[in-house]
């Protein structure tokens, strides 16, 4: 750029930031923009467009256009030349704007004697806020020196209204981070939790985003660049010993975009044209976050994450923030982030209430966590970190996937009166801890808890299980950066089987692959990995990693009873040969002279319909099996649980899936093989009453699941609960559910 254009864009920061430190409404503010600019650059039109909500823009000043029809124009997201500037978030610079294909003509603000057009997107951190346009009645191409130097005051302008300083009457002009937000997400962890935001990448405020000295902005930008190199190259000279080659090759491209030259010059043009260091990082991170939403190839969108990583990490050393900007964690934090990794969520611990993502998914590594920590997690809130700050009060309804954001005082009130209603509900569940769950008609059903850490085992006395129907060996793997020693998972599993004591404990073996790749594995590209290469398929490949933890579960048994199960049995022969595996283990110890469990249950996860209908000789041979709830319906149906807009069409009380648990049941009876159900839905009462009423004798579920589920069951009938079903399924119902409800509700348990 060249140096007067340079000096005329800084000019022009310096005039607009002395107008905003005057004085005034938000409004006077933004009239006193649009004459400064249209003045500055010799144009006839300047206007500002904000969004009044997600999806319209509305004209808030303007120099030359009618002033009339300031707060009466709006248009939709895409709607005519400025929609198109906010929908696509990139300037468009024309000479004839009527003549140009989506031009829309608005009659209320006079524009029609006017030609070319240029508009730029007013955002933040890719987060369009609004458009800034300047137009001219004669045929003009506005040059790329203007093009650049708009943009620049573009960015300004999206830093000044996040400090609020166009505040003012009206939606477009509301406090920012100040109205109540609902966010209609997705569920990927029950539980209810009432907090304060904590961000996982807390908003960096900038004060002064105009450069006083651009010498001196370029000489902090390039000693955070020495140091964000310097930290890159720690952190992969550790990385890189456990890497695979792909993995190598994707660190290294990591480090590349850290030394990129093309990336320093972009920043050091934009503190040169008048913005300070950490705005001129903003306004590259902008850029790349907008070229991330066109993007459609995965691997292309993923090294644009890296670059948006490496921004924020060099906006840390710019302003001398860590990751948690100085706040202390609240007591009662709930986590915000874009996105979070396993061993980032667990160095949270039980600090956190609960967990609201951006991103994520149903069946996440932190998914996974969220549910061994027994705290809520919402996935897809879209947009929630642009609109938490830290401190904020927020709600979290993990049962629904709805999350509160500076809720009304009615809706927080009544959000408290829920969680109130469960404490005393917990109170009352406490006091049947020690009971069995038996049904008035004598039926006894066993309740286990499902883990996946440590910290998860206390929770086997607080909550009254009678043991542990799935404890997941995953996490050990997934939290590591390269694979966990054979020794420390056997001292582990040792402290587990001790944590135990004398109630049943079953290791689920590694359920690897899908959603859930290991930092040091091979990614393999799947059109559909859920049904892909995973879990039993995976290991029974990896023979030496299913080995060694084979290995280990034996030695940490010391001769104490063991029970494995295997996940994503498809067929029968693939449990032949993993249960094979381990009875050739068990021999290879013993001739080490290791000690070999006195006992030994070998079972398998149905998770696939296909599991179902195996030869009678699958079912004699299996020491037990365990229905994989959450899998089994989704295959059962066709209906992946990462599609809301499919998954919550089918209910697990629908009287197809109760017809095919209540055959597995009968098959496995009639064999002599335990079996138990496993997942979500048996730790909801009424689903469980379904389970038990279809002839399954064991539920495996989250352990503050189980004092519901108790309390319920101690309370019913049912050979009774059994006729509804049945006169349900008679009628031809499509689920049991309205029926068995109404039956509960008539009986005062609903």
């Amino acid at each position: 750029m060249a140096e007067t254009t340079g000096s005329r864009s800084r000019n022009l920061l310096k005039r607009l930031r002395d107008t905003l430190a005057q004085e005034g409404e938000g409004q006077e503010r933004l009239d006193k923009i649009t004459q400064l600019i249209a003045d500055s650059m010799g144009t006839h039109v300047c206007s500002i467009y904000l969004l009044r909500d997600a999806e319209t823009l509305e004209l808030c000043a303007t120099e030359g256009l009618n002033p009339e029809s300031v707060h009466q124009t709006r248009l939709r997201i895409g709607e005519g030349l400025v929609g198109r500037v906010a929908r696509e978030a990139r300037p468009i610079n024309v000479s004839n704007a009527p003549e140009t294909p989506g031009f829309r003509y608005m009659p209320e603000t006079g524009e029609e004697v006017y030609s070319s057009f240029l508009g730029v997107p007013i955002q933040r951190l890719g987060e369009t806020r609004g458009v800034l346009v300047v137009q001219n009645k004669e045929a003009r191409d506005y040059s790329d020196d203007e093009v650049y130097g708009l943009e620049v005051v573009a960015m300004v302008i999206a830093e000044m209204a996040e400090l609020g300083a166009f505040v003012g009457k009206g939606a477009a002009l509301s406090a920012p981070h100040q109205q109540p937000v609902t966010f209609r997400a997705t569920s990927a962890q029950e539980g209810t939790a009432a907090g304060h935001v904590l961000l996982h990448e807390p908003h960096v405020v900038i004060a002064n985003p105009v450069a006083d000295d651009p010498e001196k902005e370029l000489e902090r930008l390039h000693r955070a660049m020495d140091r964000l190199k310097g930290d890159v190259d720690d952190m992969l000279s550790v990385a890189m010993g456990a890497a695979t080659d792909e993995s190598r090759q994707v660190l290294e491209a990591y480090r590349m975009f850290a030394n990129s030259r093309g990336w320093l010059k972009r920043m050091e043009e934009d503190i040169r044209s008048g913005l300070a260091a950490e705005v001129a990082v903003e306004k590259e991170q902008s850029a790349t976050r907008a070229r991330m939403a066109r993007v459609p190839d995965p691997y292309l969108r993923e090294r644009l994450h890296d670059l948006d990583d490496l921004s924020n990490r060099l906006l840390r050393l710019l302003t001398g923030q860590d990751n948690h900007n100085g706040v202390e964690i609240p007591e009662d934090a709930i986590l915000v982030a874009r996105n979070i990794g396993p061993g980032e969520l667990l160095e949270y611990g039980k600090r956190i209430k609960g967990v609201v993502l951006e991103e994520g998914s149903v069946g996440s590594h932190a998914a996974i966590v969220a549910r061994a920590m027994a705290i809520p997690l919402v996935v897809h809130a879209e947009k929630i970190t642009r609109e938490a700050l830290n401190g904020d009060l927020i709600l979290v309804d993990g049962d629904h996937g709805i999350v509160h954001l500076r809720p009304e005082d009615s809706i927080a009130a009544a959000f408290q009166d829920k969680i109130a209603m469960q404490q005393e509900a917990q109170q009352q569940y406490a006091s049947i801890r020690d009971l069995p769950a038996v049904t008035r008609d004598g039926v006894h059903i066993g309740l286990f808890m499902n883990a996946g850490l440590m910290v998860d085992l206390p929770s086997l006395k607080s909550s009254g299980a009678d043991g542990v129907g799935l404890f997941r060996t995953e996490l050990q793997f997934l939290i590591r950066s390269k694979v966990p020693r054979r020794g420390e998972l056997a001292a582990l599993y040792a402290r587990i089987i001790d944590a135990a004591g004398d109630k049943p404990l079953i290791f689920r073996t590694l359920d690897i692959g899908s959603d859930k790749v290991l930092p040091y594995m091979k990614r393999t590209d799947e059109p559909n990995p859920a049904m892909g290469w995973r879990a039993i398929r995976l290991t029974l490949e990896k023979a030496g990693v299913m080995r060694m933890q084979i290995q280990a579960l034996l030695r940490a048994s010391n001769g104490r009873p063991l029970k494995v199960m295997f996940p994503f049995v498809a067929q029968f022969e693939e449990f032949t040969a993993a249960r094979q595996a381990v009875l050739d283990e068990v021999v290879r110890e013993r001739a080490l002279g290791h000690k070999v469990p006195e006992e030994i249950e070998i079972g398998a996860m149905l998770e696939t319909p296909s599991l179902a209908f195996a030869p009678d000789q699958f079912f004699e041979m299996a020491d037990f099996i365990s229905i994989g709830g959450n899998d089994l319906k989704q295959f059962f149906f066709a209906a992946d649980r990462e599609n809301e807009r499919v998954r919550r069409r089918y209910d697990t009380l629908n009287v197809s899936f109760l017809t095919f648990i209540e055959q597995i049941a009968r098959r496995c009876d009639s064999l002599g093989t335990p079996v138990s159900f496993c997942g979500e839905d048996a730790g909801r009462p009424v689903e469980a009453l379904c389970f038990a009423a279809m002839g399954l004798r064991s539920l495996s579920m989250r352990p503050a699941s189980i004092g519901p589920v108790k309390h319920l069951l101690r309370r019913v009938n049912l050979a009774e609960a059994r006729e509804v079903i049945d006169r349900a399924r008679a009628s031809g119902a499509q689920s049991v559910r309205p029926a068995l409800e109404g039956w509960l509700k008539d009986l005062g348990f609903v």
